[in-house]
């Protein structure tokens, strides 16, 4: 039953064929089997969830409307609150935080039928690319024990690769969301910013960090897609989506003959690992097979990596500016980037807003003449969970433990759905993501790309879940 699809769940247990207190107690069991070994999931709620379940299947059997998670068992991150259900941050001047209320989109997952189990790990405050924290300790990658899953959606993406669950809530604002699902061989999307209220945030005209999926499939985040988004008339950045469903747009999409796609193997100019980009051009090339239009492009949006490095530091003092008086208490990473922040300029800012519009412009003309901008998710292959970051690539030497994410956070600069999907199995059998990058409120269709990426590049399970944990 963990092995099942989330639109094969629901749609089973609308039909009465399968119950939800089943489902719940298989993904119990998958994460009491597994979750040792990996510590995706840092908090549980199974009194409660169990109560869920049954009141879920109580609703089939009297024949009431569902909603399209309707009994379904999801995670949330541990940076996004949920009312009487523990919520830390991955931080210990947040350890015993139990929120009154449920964060927005918490609220619409519910309110769509979902069972919510627990909570999952992530970095300090979500600030980091590697999953570990003073709090719980580290998450492990389900392809290798002795590796990151990437963060801060880390705990997220491995719960997902490993059926402790068949949907997860993460956030994304450098690369939270996506290069978690590329270490971890799942699908991830950001979503366009506005689509989903992300109250309470102390910064809610921010486009920066926005929730999004994590799914076994693409069809699967597409399913959860439909049950976050939504115009909020509370919210001061609301934006209706252009779609009645996305499933639906999803399901409807039979080929990709005739796309055209734009592929840019190192967009940030920073090296990528030439493993990584064969296995990006075997994917792309199979798509070609297919009838997709794949050119190589050159395209250069390196000046936008400084740029960042400003809003975001400027960015992590507006968040954080009640706790400047304890920075003492927050580990290095982060109160690194609020002192950098601190030392932000309104001359910097400016600067840096002049090349992020710049870099909108210029990928806006590619997508005027392109469907979509491809790229490798990441430029390295999963390295050590016990390493920060990355230092190097190649000759080049990386010495902030956001460097080799940019890639990945270049395209939040410019405020575009972009999704993570497996494009296939590195030698080392490693899964390697490919980041496709649509249109604004093309989400949709980002992911009716990343489903047939899946289906001409299969990665199977990891080898943490084979064989599967006995029934």
């Amino acid at each position: 039953m963990t092995e099942m699809s989330a639109v094969a769940l629901v749609n089973g247990m609308a039909a009465g064929e399968i119950a939800p207190p089943d489902v719940l107690e298989r993904c119990l069991k998958t994460i009491r089997s597994l979750n040792p070994q990996v510590n995706a999931v840092v908090t549980l709620a199974e009194e409660r969830a169990r109560a869920e379940a049954v009141a879920a299947g109580q609703a089939v059997a009297r024949g009431d409307p569902t909603g399209p998670l309707h009994g379904l068992p999801i995670l949330i991150k541990d940076n996004t609150p949920t009312a009487g259900i523990r919520t830390t941050f991955g931080a210990p001047l947040m350890a015993e935080h139990v929120p009154a209320e449920d964060a927005a989109v918490v609220i619409r997952l519910r309110r769509a039928g979902a069972v919510v189990v627990g909570k999952t790990n992530t970095p300090e405050f979500a600030a980091g690319a590697n999953t570990v924290n003073r709090v719980f300790g580290a998450t492990r990658n389900p392809w290798n024990l002795d590796l990151s899953p990437s963060g801060s959606s880390g705990g997220a993406a491995a719960a997902v690769a490993t059926g402790m669950v068949p949907l997860a809530q993460g956030t994304d604002y450098g690369c939270s969301v996506r290069m978690p699902a590329a270490f971890c061989g799942v699908v991830g999307l950001r979503p366009t910013p506005g689509l989903i209220p992300n109250a309470p945030t102390p910064l809610p005209w921010d486009f920066g960090s926005v929730h999004g999926p994590l799914a076994r499939s693409a069809e699967d985040a597409a399913l959860m897609i439909d049950a976050m988004t939504g115009l909020d008339p509370d919210w001061p950045v609301s934006v209706a989506p252009t779609w009645d469903s996305a499933l639906a747009v999803v399901q409807a999409s039979q080929s990709p003959h005739g796309l055209r796609l734009a592929y840019v193997p190192d967009v940030a100019r920073i090296g990528v690992e030439p493993e990584i980009d064969r296995v990006c051009r075997a994917a792309l090339d199979r798509l070609a097979r297919a009838g997709a239009v794949v050119d190589d492009l050159d395209l250069d949006l390196s000046e936008g990596r400084a740029a960042y490095q400003s809003l975001r530091a400027a960015r992590m003092v507006a968040v954080h500016h009640k706790r400047l008086d304890r920075l003492d208490e927050i580990g290095a990473n982060l109160a690194g980037n609020i002192r950098q922040g601190m030392a932000v300029t309104a001359l910097d800012l400016a600067a840096a807003h002049d090349v992020q519009t710049r870099l909108w412009h210029r990928v806006r003309a590619v997508l005027g003449r392109y469907d979509f901008l491809v790229t490798p998710m990441s430029p390295v292959e999963p390295f050590p969970v016990s390493q920060n970051f990355p230092d190097r690539i190649g000759e080049q030497t990386l010495t902030h433990y956001v460097d080799w994410i940019a890639p990945a956070f270049l395209i939040t600069m410019v405020s575009l759905p972009a999704g993570s999907v497996p494009a296939g199995l590195s030698r080392s059998g490693l899964p390697v993501g490919l980041q496709i990058v649509g249109r604004r409120l093309s989400d949709p269709h980002v992911l009716a790309l990343a489903k047939h990426v899946q289906a001409l590049n299969p990665i199977g399970w990891p080898p943490l879940v084979t064989p599967r944990p006995a029934a």
